[in-house]
C-alpha cells in the first residue's frame, strides 16, 4: 500500500477502532471518517459505539458498528472478519479501550482480582489483537496496530499501580511485536498521553489529578484532537519507518 504526505489515506483504507464509543476513540473514529477512511467502531456499548458511526456517516464518512469485550477474542475475531467482508480488507487496527483499575490507593491496599482485572482489559488485549489481526496483515504485506498506552507506563503514578503496570506491560509488548513483524510491512505502536479531557478523568481523585498536571510543562490537558491527529499518522501509510514505538503527547513530561 502506497501512500505520501499529500495522500495520507488513500482510497478505500479500512481501519477498526477499539473503544470507539466514547473520548479517545470516538475522537479518532470520527477523524478517520471525515478522511475518507471506512471506520467499523466497536465498543462494549453497542449503543455508543452505533452513535459514533451513525455520526461519521452523517458527517459523509462511512463508518459501522459492532459490540465487543476488548477481551473477548472470539468476538473480536468475529468484528475483524466482518470488517475484512464488507470493506475487501483491513489495514489499521487502533484501540483505545482500556479501564483506570483500582486509584486513590497504595499498592498494599488493592486485591488481586482487580489488580488483574486492569491487565486483563489494558494489557492482555495487545495480544488478542495480534492474533485476530496479524494473520490477515500477513497475507496482505501491509497492517497498522497502534494501541493508547500512558504516561503513567513509563513513569508510574502512585496510588494507580494497576493502571501503571498494565499500561508498561504494553509499552513493552508493542516494543516485543514491532520487532517481530518489522520485515513484514507491520508496524506496531502506541501512544503514551499524559491527561487528556475526557470523561475518562472524571472519576479520578482530584489529588490524583493535580499531581499529574503540576507533571507536565504545558500546563494544561490534552486534547482529544490532539490525541486523534497522532493516532491517525501513525495509522497511516506514511508512517513507514517508525515501529516499535511509543508516542510522546506529554506536555514536554517526557523529553526521554
Amino acid at each position: 500500500m502506497s501512500g505520501s504526505a499529500f495522500e495520507q489515506f488513500p482510497a478505500g483504507t479500512a481501519a477498526v477502532v477499539i473503544g470507539g464509543g466514547a473520548g479517545i476513540g470516538e475522537a479518532t473514529a470520527l477523524l478517520l471518517g471525515v478522511r475518507g477512511v471506512r471506520v467499523t467502531v466497536v465498543d462494549r456499548n453497542g449503543d455508543a459505539a452505533k452513535a459514533v458511526a451513525d455520526a461519521v456517516n452523517a458527517a459523509g464518512g462511512s463508518a459501522d458498528s459492532a459490540a465487543a469485550d476488548v477481551t473477548d477474542e472470539p468476538a473480536l475475531q468475529a468484528v475483524f472478519d466482518g470488517a475484512v467482508e464488507r470493506n475487501g480488507t483491513v489495514h489499521a487496527v487502533i484501540n483505545s479501550a482500556g479501564i483506570q483499575g483500582p486509584i486513590g490507593r497504595r499498592s498494599h491496599e488493592v486485591e488481586v482480582e482487580e489488580f488483574e482485572r486492569t491487565l486483563a482489559v489494558n494489557l492482555t488485549p495487545g495480544l488478542i489483537i495480534a492474533r485476530v489481526a496479524i494473520p490477515h496483515f500477513l497475507e496482505r504485506g501491509y497492517g497498522r496496530i497502534v494501541h493508547v498506552a500512558s504516561i503513567a507506563g513509563k513513569e508510574g503514578n502512585p496510588n494507580m499501580i494497576g493502571y501503571s503496570a498494565s499500561k508498561a506491560g504494553l509499552i513493552g509488548l508493542v516494543k516485543s511485536q514491532g520487532k517481530e513483524y518489522s520485515r513484514d510491512g507491520i508496524t506496531v505502536n502506541a501512544v503514551a498521553p499524559a491527561v487528556i479531557r475526557t470523561p475518562f478523568l472524571d472519576g479520578q481523585p482530584q489529588e490524583v489529578l493535580d499531581y499529574m498536571l503540576q507533571k507536565i510543562p504545558m500546563g494544561r490537558t490534552g486534547t482529544l484532537t490532539e490525541v486523534a491527529e497522532i493516532l491517525a499518522y501513525i495509522a497511516s501509510p506514511v508512517a513507514s519507518f517508525t515501529t516499535g514505538f511509543t508516542f510522546d503527547l506529554s506536555g514536554g513530561r517526557a523529553t526521554y
